[in-house]
């Protein structure tokens, strides 16, 4: 890991989401259909998401995640949490939202919209009748108080589109006497400390809430915005607002009668959007959740349901809530379509400021197809989202890079003053498996068809930009890039490109160099490291592989057998000259001749063979040996980065002895690939048992301490969650 504003006409009719859309009070929702299925049960608080900010900018008083675990929903960029039980001040309404400013997450408000209700003019106490319940379930947050006196209030959030939020507030009278009651609905802003921040969120009254505009902010490492962003919330009944500087107050127009036995429900939507063309668009699904918000939740509870079938079908019981909590991850880390973002994606984490408004070329990779499980189409999209930014013949500015996939895209590219947006350096090719992986749960041959052609460019560009020596065994490396401009910075971009930051093998301390590329003209294409790795071709190796599947399911066979054939070579380069009989185990070798780096220690990459099933069994009864010990690999969370025997072995320094998970399912796939099950079955159960708050309620992490299992880095990690659901023991 390491990152068109409308017309005029469209501006002015967008001045307000729901403008001229509730001409008279709505009639009331139809019931729900009988014997309909309700909502996803049985998974409550896979996760604890609750708690509320104390400032606009996320807590991060571990140096690196927000501290409260907040739930989104269909690619919205906004999200929310519970509030803490016993903190009064914030009952009756959900925590934030936080909202993406483009590519950094803050907080709007401790709770934005706090439901207020009154009898007589007096106000009543949510928790009068004891304690209210907090609960997260699949898709959807949930408050429940007993406000004494036969009155019972049930809250639920949900996301009935891409940018909209749905509450539901239901009051229902359950004693022996009528009650008229009025409701309000309070909130304030929590604003940014430092200027030009603190002055870009403002309220303003709208005909059917409030609504929170934004000034245009362009800090590029801490606050995104073009002024034309908008926050809205729109009630289905009729309102009046009021604002106080950073406060406002909504009152309902008329007060409710409740007679026993009877209920009614405050239905309001919460949308966040970029630009009025959003706006405009989202108008019509903030109409029909507000004209059937019985039916908008139905959609939603079916979707969920679908989810949770699927993500649990055929896990043993104990880690089914462990599936869930995968999915949850995935779908929360969801971002839609918006700026150069131009297809939905998945972000590392909407939990760490750098992980949130961006989108990685290999956590895509291994995110789609964990995705794929429960939801093939944003499998794919996800797919696009990179493809979308490959680097053409034609490009302006780096035409020898053609068949690039970037490290990472963003909302902003450069020439919109994004800093994050990275070109130096592209990410290991795992892209044709994803492509495979997620047609073999969708079997839509067309999604082959249009991949097919970006994928062999991908390929060619490794060949012609990062093969030094041109003997078919490629490097890691940099690209010409104005941000590569000294041998420090090309190291480093070549480090990025495998992923692994900081492994031992990419010390300049202990050798690690970079070589210029050449074109037939002499031109630098491109910078390799000075060592080809081993993980780097058995990843070519698979790949190669899966085009030859690709093409002959698109019919063309002769491709099919030129892949196949590329892929053999390739496999038997790795196999043949990467592998070391005296330490029993893969390295990387140095470039221009047969040495293996093995006095850098054996890294975790050296079981990538196995998974790529380049081993020979000899190779691969070697490496299983290493698996499995407790003094290389099989730590108390299994598969570290660096073998605890390693010189280099630091438990806590990202890739210098952590475990990751896409590295442990790597490992786990190879031990089952070579028909050692058992050993791979009590290894998964080690490390699910052994992983802090894995098979508890705590966050998915970005990694593991291998000697303690403590949770390291960033939370609610994405590939980590899709690592898992493959992984996850099944039903025998």
């Amino acid at each position: 890991m390491n990152p068109r504003t409308p017309a005029l006409a469209v501006a002015l009719a967008c001045g307000t989401l729901l403008a001229g859309a509730v001409a008279a009070p709505a009639a009331p929702a139809p019931p729900a259909a009988a014997g309909s299925p309700g909502p996803v049960a049985g998974y409550g608080d896979v996760l604890d998401r609750r708690g509320s900010p104390a400032a606009a900018r996320p807590d991060e008083s571990d140096g690196h995640n927000n501290s409260v675990n907040v739930f989104a929903d269909r690619g919205a960029w906004h999200a929310y949490a519970l509030p803490e039980a016993g903190d009064t001040a914030a009952y009756g309404g959900f925590t934030g939202p936080l909202y993406i400013a483009q590519e950094y997450p803050w907080w709007l408000s401790r709770a934005f919209s706090r439901l207020r209700l009154t009898e007589s003019g007096q106000p009543l106490d949510l928790a009068a009748g004891g304690a209210p319940r907090f609960t997260s379930q699949p898709g959807r947050l949930l408050q429940s108080y007993d406000l004494g006196g036969g009155l019972r209030l049930e809250m639920e959030l949900r996301f009935s589109s891409r940018r909209t939020a749905l509450v539901r507030a239901e009051i229902r009278n359950t004693g022996r006497q009528t009650r008229t009651l009025g409701a309000g609905w309070t909130g304030s802003l929590l604003r940014p400390r430092a200027a030009p921040m603190k002055d870009a969120p403002r309220l303003r009254a709208t005909r059917h809430g409030v609504g929170v505009d934004f000034a245009k902010v362009r800090e590029t490492w801490e606050y995104l915005t073009d002024g034309t962003e908008r926050f809205e919330v729109v009630h289905r009944e009729p309102v009046r607002t009021t604002v106080d500087g950073d406060a406002y107050r909504t009152e309902a127009v008329s007060p409710v009668v409740l007679r026993p036995g009877r209920g009614h429900s405050f239905d309001w939507t919460e949308s966040y959007t970029f630009t009025g063309a959003e706006r405009a668009r989202e108008a019509a699904a903030v109409r029909s959740a507000l004209a059937r918000p019985d039916a908008a939740a139905a959609s939603a509870d079916a979707r969920w349901r679908r989810y949770v079938d699927s993500v649990t079908r055929g896990v043993t019981k104990e880690d089914r809530r462990v599936a869930v909590k995968s999915l949850e991850t995935l779908v929360t880390n969801w971002r839609g379509a918006a700026g150069k973002l131009a297809h939905d994606g998945i972000t590392p984490s909407i939990s760490y400021k750098w992980f949130t408004g961006g989108l990685w070329a290999w956590d895509t990779w291994k995110q789609a197809v964990g995705t794929a499980r429960f939801e093939p189409s944003l499998a794919q999209s996800q797919i696009r989202s990179m493809f979308d930014h490959q680097i053409r013949a034609d490009s302006a500015t780096r035409p020898q890079d053609a068949g690039m996939i970037p490290d990472c895209v963003f909302y902003n590219d450069p020439a919109r003053g994004g800093g994050n947006w990275n070109e130096r350096n592209s990410k290991p090719p795992l892209a044709a498996w994803a492509v495979w992986e997620v047609y073999a749960k969708s079997g839509d041959r067309s999604f082959l068809r249009e991949l097919y052609p970006k994928l062999v460019a991908y390929q060619e560009w490794w060949y012609r930009t990062r093969d030094h020596d041109g003997n078919g065994l490629a490097e890691y490396g940099a690209t010409v890039d104005p941000g590569n401009d000294s041998p420090t910075a090309r190291l480093l971009a070549a480090a990025w490109e495998s992923g692994m930051d900081n492994a031992p093998r990419f010390d300049a301390a202990l050798g690690a160099a970079v070589v210029a590329n050449t074109g037939a003209d002499g031109k630098v294409v491109g910078y390799s490291v000075n060592q080809e790795s081993v993980d780097l071709n058995a990843h070519l190796a698979a790949d190669q592989g899966h085009l030859a599947r690709i093409a002959r399911e698109l019919g063309r066979p002769g491709e099919a057998r030129d892949w196949e054939r590329r892929s053999r070579a390739t496999h038997t380069a790795v196999r043949e000259r990467m592998y070391d009989p005296a330490t029993g185990w893969f390295h990387d070798k140095v470039l221009g001749g047969d040495r293996l780096l093995t006095a850098r220690g054996r890294g975790i990459e050296g079981a990538t063979p196995l998974w790529t099933g380049t081993a020979s069994a000899g190779q691969a009864r070697a490496v299983r040996a290493k698996l499995t010990d407790p003094a290389e690999f099989a730590t108390k969370v299994p598969f570290p980065t660096v073998a605890r025997s390693s010189p280099y072995f630091q438990p806590t320094r990202y890739w210098r002895g952590p475990v990751w998970l896409d590295q442990a399912y790597f490992a786990l796939g190879g031990l089952r690939s070579y028909g050692y099950g058992r050993d791979a079955d009590r290894l998964t159960g080690q490390l699910l048992a052994q992983a802090a708050g894995l098979r508890g309620n705590g966050p998915i992490m970005e990694n593991y301490d291998p000697v303690t299992g403590a949770a390291l880095n960033s939370t609610n990690f994405s590939w980590s969650a899709a690592a898992l659901l493959p992984m996850l023991p099944r039903d025998r």
